[in-house]
């Protein structure tokens, strides 16, 4: 069987599905891999790094999709290329069907067998596939380094001669895997870390990593069952606005990382809030494609008001797209194990299994 990933456009996407080492792996099971020429050359992975590992490498993309039976990549291809897939290949990726309905339709029509990663059931079996989980770590991390950057301030406590220079407060909205992962960073550069979230089984994980967790009054778990946060009523919104919009004025730095799966994420902060903020504070709001989680977001921007600077952009992770894509790459290769059967040395897509039944879209 081949498994198959072609270049995406690197304006929007610099991860890659395959690494050489993930490459080696699948031939060892045995596939056989094949890529476009100069799949990964601007990470500094030279085709020759697969060649060695005894990857097929093709100029033609169209060639790349046609032969395959596996298709991996990052997101939906281009209609161009989707129009080369055909009856019974499997395409995985993060392939966003809730934004996508149409298109994927039209793959099901062919009987391509559609896997969409961001679809995965919140089990233990999973965790090894967990892209989201995988992608969002690196995020959290980012956006607190891209924050710091943007603040005109030292991070840590500093006593000098001269006098001491406070520790930055940093204040994480969501306690999701980014929103630990923020907290995670900011508490080792020094900051003092706040951090809120819906779901009130968040308080323990905050403060183990040494942030205080800010929660309103009487608030109810607002948890699903696959570990997600869901809806807020408007009581608890109105009582958590209420708390922000005192916290806030005392925040130098807001990482914010709230999303509901397959909806515009929920604005958090409004703009009558950020008017209170000091001058020089930083907002990097993770939510940005989704809409944002503040009022004032723009994509690919950095938006000043009131001497409050509030960042967002298309793929954070571009900023890091070699880690990205090792980490990427090892989920895609642990959910095509579980697909794989080794005794006919073909795909099985059992329905009775809960991996397989949750991201196949029908």
């Amino acid at each position: 069987m081949i498994i198959a990933s072609a270049s995406e456009n690197k304006n929007l996407e610099k991860r890659v599905a395959i690494t050489p080492e993930i490459a080696k792996k699948y031939i060892s099971l045995g596939f056989k891999v094949k890529i476009q020429k100069n799949y990964a050359s601007h990470l500094g992975i030279d085709d020759g790094l697969y060649g060695e590992q005894g990857v097929e490498i093709d100029q033609d993309i169209s060639n790349v999709y046609k032969s395959a039976d596996i298709v991996v990549q990052l997101n939906l291809p281009s209609n161009e290329n989707l129009s080369q897939l055909k009856e019974h290949q499997c395409l995985i990726g993060v392939l966003d069907p809730y934004n996508n309905k149409e298109k994927i339709n039209e793959l099901i029509n062919k009987k391509v067998n559609n896997f969409s990663l961001e679809l995965l059931p919140r089990i233990t079996r999973a965790q090894s596939m967990d892209i989201l989980s995988s992608q969002a770590n690196l995020a959290g991390y980012k956006a607190v380094i891209e924050s710091f950057s943007q603040f005109e301030k030292a991070i840590p406590m500093m006593m000098t001669a001269a006098g001491t220079i406070p520790a930055a407060k940093v204040l994480v909205v969501g306690a999701g895997v980014a929103g630990l992962q923020a907290i995670a960073t900011a508490k080792r550069t020094g900051a003092i870390v706040f951090a809120t979230d819906v779901r009130s089984t968040s308080k323990e994980q905050v403060e183990s990593l040494g942030g205080k967790f800010l929660t309103v009054e009487g608030a109810e778990n607002l948890e699903t069952e696959g570990g997600y946060a869901k809806e807020a009523s408007d009581d608890f919104k109105k009582k958590q606005e209420e708390l922000l919009a005192e916290t806030l004025k005392k925040i130098d730095i807001v990482i914010c990382t709230a999303l509901i799966p397959g909806k515009k994420a929920p604005v958090i902060i409004k703009e009558e809030m950020i008017k209170n903020m000091g001058s020089g504070s930083v907002i990097y709001d993770l939510a940005a494609v989704q809409g944002g989680n503040t009022a004032l977001t723009e994509v690919d921007k950095v938006i000043e008001k009131n001497g409050v600077k509030i960042m967002g952009e298309t793929n954070i992770l571009n900023k890091l797209p070699t880690s990205a894509s090792n980490l990427y790459a090892k989920n895609i290769f642990n959910f095509i194990v579980n697909l794989y059967d080794k005794e006919s040395k073909k795909i099985n897509i059992n329905l009775e299994d809960e991996i397989i039944e949750k991201t196949l879209i029908k």
